[in-house]
């Protein structure tokens, strides 16, 4: 078995889901990645992960107002020294994901059809974030 570490930067515009998986699938096929695991890890508390449908935009749209409704920007939080959306944000992380496992098969993830790997940005402005890439398995060229 070998492994295969690296970080992705992605820029968000804010609160948003940014679909990721073309630019994982890319690192995959650069690293030379043939049958394992790749774990996609998020290194903050006020952003997520998520698989989710890429077909339809509205899905998106739907998951980002049920997050809003589930922990509002007006409730009545104590940590509030980082803007209004920042516990909001760290609520929405903590009900969704910070890691993801994701199957690989002759060096592609093994997603649904309709499926995408996204970053969900929680909070109201732009950020870059850091996801971490670890695959864990089999490589066509040694040494990586």
């Amino acid at each position: 078995m070998r492994q295969h570490i690296e970080t992705l930067r992605i820029s968000t515009p804010g609160r948003s889901m940014v679909e990721i998986s073309r630019q994982i699938a890319e690192r995959l096929t650069a690293a030379g990645v043939r049958d394992g695991l790749v774990t996609v890890f998020i290194r903050h508390t006020s952003a997520s992960l998520t698989i989710q449908e890429n077909a339809d935009p509205d899905v998106k749209h739907d998951l980002i107002g049920a997050l809003d409704r589930l922990a509002p920007e007006d409730a009545p939080y104590t940590h509030t020294i980082e803007g209004p959306d920042d516990m909001p944000a760290h609520i929405k992380s903590a009900l969704t994901a910070t890691s993801l496992a994701v199957p690989v098969s002759a060096g592609r993830m093994m997603l649904g059809t309709w499926q995408g790997i996204y970053v969900v940005e929680h909070r109201a402005r732009p950020h870059s974030r850091e996801i971490v890439l670890h695959y864990a398995g089999s490589l066509d060229r040694i040494g990586c």
